[in-house]
């Protein structure tokens, strides 16, 4: 043979090194791939799962919501700018579970809306339709049964209701207001603005 170097995979090197392991190192490399392989599934499956669990719960939650407005006909979501100015229902900063609806007609236009906020909200809120906290009356529950029906919004719960109807000369509009005060600091406040095409 003429200088023949023995490959390092060579089974046949003399030092007995080639790739034929005795079975214990076989042992321990089966061992370490599956602890690799253990590894690399944790670090891929468990920030997937948390992905997928998150997006099931916010599809849930949306969900939910959906189903709480469209049972009413209304929608979640603040009206548009334009029907907050044309129905002068301004609605506070902060205020969260926001929904409005309206409706046309050739005798008058209304727009629904629905939301809640803190103690200081309500106070803009009323402030900047040119009323306060005193004007609200005690049990007084000005949106009638029409506009319950299209609502779907009952005032029976639980908490300390108020209400008071703001008028206005046409064409501004005139509104409706209920305040319920079931949560302390929270008032949810129930709004009915109706102007005369």
């Amino acid at each position: 043979m003429t200088g023949v170097i023995p490959s390092p995979n060579d089974p046949g090197r003399p030092d007995g090194q080639g790739g034929a392991h005795p079975g214990e190192d076989r042992r321990h490399m089966i061992r370490r791939r599956a602890l690799t392989l253990l590894i690399i599934v944790l670090l891929i499956g468990i920030p997937a799962g948390y992905l997928v669990i998150s997006a099931n719960q916010s599809r849930a939650s949306g969900k939910d919501k959906e189903a709480k407005y469209s049972a009413t006909g209304l929608t979640e979501g603040w009206p548009s700018k334009l029907q907050r100015r044309i129905y002068q229902v301004p609605v506070p900063h902060p205020a969260w579970w926001v929904a409005s609806y309206e409706t046309n007609n050739w005798k008058t236009s209304r727009l629904y809306v629905e939301f809640e906020t803190s103690d200081v909200g309500l106070t803009a809120f009323l402030t900047s339709m040119g009323m306060s906290e005193k004007d609200l009356k005690k049990d007084h529950l000005p949106i009638g049964e029409r506009d319950r029906n299209v609502t779907g919004w009952t005032f029976d719960g639980p908490g300390t209701w108020s209400g008071l109807v703001h008028k206005q000369k046409n064409p501004a509009p005139t509104h409706d207001v209920v305040v319920n005060h079931d949560k302390p600091g929270y008032p949810r406040v129930y709004v009915v603005a109706r102007t005369v095409p």
